[in-house]
């Protein structure tokens, strides 16, 4: 799941220092994170869940575990570096990835308590804002500039992937901010001008599918009722029912953009800039929103047991309204 502020700030960087001579910031990138007095209140970028287990990334390489429903933190100490980590999946309790900054790829095998580097490239500062595996040897990861990776073994290798030119032409240089499946495991990607990237081959070929929006779409889910949607800037919401073959704009009445979107076991959650906080229940085409009184910025969410939102932000783990 992508985080905006994270994807703002990492593009900035490298507009301005695409290519990193030695001795800059990427040495420090490289190093193992740090442990950090208040873990939990610094910039969480994606959070997800590993069995119950809730995993949360953000700045500096922080990566923290809770295993009371999101009532308590603590910092994994065993990070390899320390860019800023924009995303993070897993594929059961034990086996998850993370990414981010310098195109870093982190893996773990025993449910986020330890992590090895799979992959990092310190002379190109072209990050990677999402990352999902469908198996627990295929995985693919998304980021700026249409860089695209693939894996069939684990994260032991990857192969970047080449996308075709858009539509009218063009180079393939769209960043590419989520990538999620539907339960064909079709995948889909929510990238810049109101495009979504979808491939019914596992990766190896993807189409430019067109929601009728123009702005960047941060986030995308798959409903258990089939419907496809996608979210991103200045509160855009678009809806598809037949695979992305024809899409719908959904009016949830907000401008605040939108930086994730979770399925719920009732509907689907979103949260967003200025401290959006959205749902809309399974059958329901209204939307309830509220804004946090200190207009947060929010990057993610995850319902606890109970189906209310822990959600994460630029000041880390917070508590609903």
């Amino acid at each position: 799941m992508i985080k905006t502020l994270f994807a703002c700030t990492a593009l900035c960087a490298s507009l301005v220092a695409f290519a990193q001579p030695p001795g800059t910031t990427a040495v420090w990138a490289g190093m193992p994170a740090h442990a950090w007095s208040a873990p939990s209140h610094m910039m969480l970028t994606d959070a997800t869940r590993a069995g119950t287990r809730m995993v949360a990334v953000g700045e500096h390489g922080v990566i923290i575990l809770s295993d009371d429903d999101g009532r308590n933190w603590r910092q994994v100490r065993d990070v390899p570096v320390s860019a800023t980590l924009s995303a993070v999946t897993f594929i059961d309790a034990t086996h998850g990835w993370a990414v981010g900054q310098w195109g870093v790829i982190l893996a773990t095998r025993d449910g986020g308590e330890t992590w090895e580097k799979q992959r990092i490239d310190l002379s190109v500062d072209q990050p990677l804002f999402s990352v999902l595996f469908t198996s627990a040897q295929d995985g693919i990861a998304v980021g700026l500039w249409s860089l695209m990776l693939a894996t069939h073994d684990s994260g032991r290798t990857w192969t970047r992937t080449v996308l075709p030119k858009p539509p009218g032409g063009g180079k393939a240089d769209r960043n590419l901010y989520h990538v999620f499946a539907d339960a064909q495991r079709a995948l889909y990607i929510a990238a810049e001008q109101g495009t979504v990237l979808r491939s019914t081959d596992g990766g190896a070929t993807w189409t430019y599918l067109r929601t009728g929006g123009k702005g960047s779409l941060w986030a995308g889910v798959a409903l258990p009722d089939g419907r496809i949607v996608v979210g991103g800037l200045l509160g855009s919401l678009f809806e598809s029912s037949d695979g992305g073959a024809s899409w719908s704009a959904l009016n949830a009445g907000t401008k605040s953009s939108v930086t994730d979107l979770v399925a719920t076991r009732s509907g689907v959650i979103g949260v967003g800039l200025d401290g959006l906080v959205l749902k809309q229940r399974a059958g329901n085409a209204s939307f309830e929103v509220s804004q946090r009184a200190d207009r947060a910025t929010l990057t993610a969410t995850l319902p606890d047991a109970g189906g209310k939102p822990i959600l994460f932000s630029q000041d880390g783990v917070l508590t609903e309204p």
